[in-house]
């Protein structure tokens, strides 16, 4: 919404003086003329012309050749002429009647000549009249043309150079009042990140309000937090709700092939904003023009570089800019310069976090708002079979969830298809055109009651929810558990989670008593937990409380050709050893509890193998199940 004023009227847009006395009587004001009724006029006159000397008036009787040719002969004939070149002939009849008519080439040959001698006609003939305008046009037309292609080439040439001399203008867009605003009733949840965004908005609004005990508004807030999280939507719910300018721009539009562009187009965001007097800037994706000065092989010249150090100094510098707020979002604070984080220029740091159950549900449910829902469907429920996915991702289910409702032939979405649309964006699309071999379909069978059955026995899993052997995205099978809603993790956590990722290859091993690759996944899983438990996490009695970052992002560029390995060879066997440790001992307990439970394996396989899919109550008390058949086949102890 923007609050410039109107501009004034220019000579070619006032409809009266300057004084408001109208234009004089007898029409509009000569500056309302449209500026194509000179070329209309001129072109009008110059047709009119044209038409009288190329098609001139009929002059007189129009007669065919046969009846010239009678009248003649009759002696009704007075006088002709004979225009050369174009076989016309006018003449007067006795009668004195005006008459035309065209006769062939080489007229009149010697039996024309000797009729018209006989009958003592008067001819005579003439050469064509010139016209004078046609040949006027022919000498000017190549003149016309060379001039017309010289002011073609001259405003083409003006126009690019407007463009260059525009470059350096900022391309960022107005938030305009017609069209259709996002508030922060569309946004579910995220309570905090609201009341401290509308606090900004209040401020824009109100700043009287503030000022009264010395209040001073943040210049720039960081929203910060996952992708699909709602960054974006937050600022349109911004401009939605503000009663001041909004200017959107993203990070990329500042960076151009030129040099010197990015820095001009933020000089110019900003005395956009000015002009304003009270306004929000927001920028998308910041991380492309905010990263670290000094960092990677550009040196200080950099056009990147350039571009950061005048938006700081457009944000906190030697000038101030009082009622400007910046609001920018990024899904890397981390690669951030410094000075750009610092109080008085993004004086706080929104997180924008992945949404809890309460807020899921709600995000379901702002999206379900304009969808035909079945009875059966139960948001809660659903919110809770949905840890971990963004605001983007439940809106995506909802989707998709419709989509299956319509390949059903369903007028109402039903439970089935938002299980269907959760299954298809957590796992995949279900792949139809593969088919597995009986022996494949076995070994995937075996392989995800493994990881089945260590999920259903292992005291710090995550509750199993799905077992399938259907082909999914890139698996041919798929064990899904729902992870609990929790914020810190203990070693136990992960010792079970390197577990049941051993469980499917540990099963083939126990039924097949080989290997094959399907557990390539798995063991990369496995791994890459077991490195951060000795690494980054202290979870190694052996290696102790010592933690080592992870590979540094190259694009950073800190120390690129400098930095070396942080610690010993020495100290790099011992992790090795310990990373081995842990997955051999993981393993070797799989083996053990899928031993114990061998009934319950083969028990679990058949199953999958009839039945392809099962949820995770059904293998439990399948699992429960064959416990309990162990137990009454042990016999009796006697005391």
């Amino acid at each position: 919404m923007s609050n410039l004023p109107p501009p004034p009227p220019g000579r070619g847009q006032q409809h009266g003086n300057q004084n408001g006395t109208p234009p004089p009587a007898g029409g509009k004001a000569r500056g309302n003329w449209p500026r194509w009724t000179v070329p209309v006029l001129l072109a009008v006159l110059l047709g009119t012309l044209l038409l009288n000397q190329v098609w001139p008036s009929d002059t007189g009787k129009k007669l065919s050749y046969t009846e010239f040719v009678t009248a003649v002969k009759q002696d009704e004939v007075v006088k002709f002429t004979v225009t050369n070149g174009s076989n016309s002939v006018a003449g007067e009849l006795k009668d004195g009647t005006k008459f035309t008519t065209t006769v062939r080439d080489n007229f009149p040959d010697q039996i024309e000549r000797d009729l018209l001698a006989e009958s003592g006609v008067n001819w005579t003939t003439k050469e064509p009249d010139s016209n004078w305008l046609l040949s006027a046009l022919s000498l000017l037309l190549p003149f016309v043309l060379i001039i017309g292609f010289l002011v073609w080439m001259n405003k083409r040439a003006q126009g690019q150079m407007g463009n260059v001399m525009s470059i350096g203008r900022s391309r960022a867009k107005a938030y305009q009042a017609d069209k259709p605003s996002t508030t922060f009733a569309d946004i579910a949840g995220y309570e905090g990140v609201k009341q401290e965004i509308t606090e900004v908005v209040d401020f824009l609004r109100m700043p009287e309000r503030f000022r009264e005990i010395g209040a001073r508004v943040p210049k720039g807030i960081l929203l910060v937090g996952p992708p699909g999280t709602g960054k974006t939507l937050f600022a349109r719910a911004v401009a939605g709700e503000a009663g001041v300018g909004f200017l959107s721009v993203t990070g990329s539009d500042f960076m151009e092939m030129f040099v010197g562009v990015g820095a001009s187009r933020v000089r110019d965001l900003f005395a956009q904003a000015r002009k304003l007097g009270r306004a929000i800037i927001f920028v998308d994706e910041i991380d492309s023009i905010g990263r670290k000065r000094g960092a990677g092989l550009g040196g200080g010249h950099d056009e990147r570089e350039q571009t950061l150090n005048q938006m700081l100094s457009e944000m906190d510098g030697f000038e101030t800019t009082e009622g400007i707020v910046v609001l920018a979002a990024t899904n890397r604070p981390d690669i951030l310069d410094a000075a750009l984080l610092r109080p008085g220029r993004f004086d706080r740091q929104i997180v924008v976090p992945l949404p809890e159950a309460s807020e899921r549900e709600a995000i379901l449910k702002v999206h379900s708002r304009d969808k035909r829902m079945g009875g059966d469907v139960d948001l809660e429920t659903m919110a809770k079979a949905t840890p971990g996915m963004s605001g983007a991702d439940l809106a995506n289910v909802v989707n998709e969830a419709a989509l299956f409702a319509v390949r059903r032939g369903s007028k109402h979405i039903e439970r089935i298809d938002f299980e269907n649309a959760r299954d298809r964006v957590v796992m995949g699309a279900r792949r139809e055109s593969l088919v597995l071999s009986a022996e494949e379909k076995r070994a995937t069978a075996v392989h995800e009651s493994g990881h089945a059955i260590l999920t259903v026995v292992l005291p710090n899993a995550d509750p199993l929810h799905k077992v399938t052997i259907l082909p999914r995205g890139m698996a041919l099978g798929v064990t899904w558990s729902l992870p609990e809603e929790r914020h810190t993790y203990s070693k136990e956590f992960f010792e079970d989670v390197i577990c049941r990722a051993m469980g499917g290859r540990v099963a083939e091993k126990i039924v097949f008593g080989h290997l094959n690759s399907g557990a390539a996944n798995d063991l990369e899983q496995a791994t890459s937990i077991a490195r951060r438990m000795v690494r980054e996490w202290g979870m190694s009695d052996a290696v102790g409380p010592m933690a080592w970052s992870g590979h540094q992002q190259v694009f950073l560029g800190e120390d690129l050709m400098t930095q070396g390995r942080e610690y010993s060879d020495d100290t790099a066997k011992m992790i090795d050893s310990e990373i081995a440790r842990i997955l051999h001992e993981q393993e070797s307990r799989a083996l053990a509890v899928l031993t114990k439970h061998r009934k319950a394996l083969d028990t679990v396989s058949e199953a999958l193998l009839e039945r392809e899919t099962m949820d995770g109550a059904e293998v439990a008390n399948l699992v429960h199940g064959s416990l309990d058949d162990i137990v009454a086949e042990q016999p009796a102890s006697i005391d």
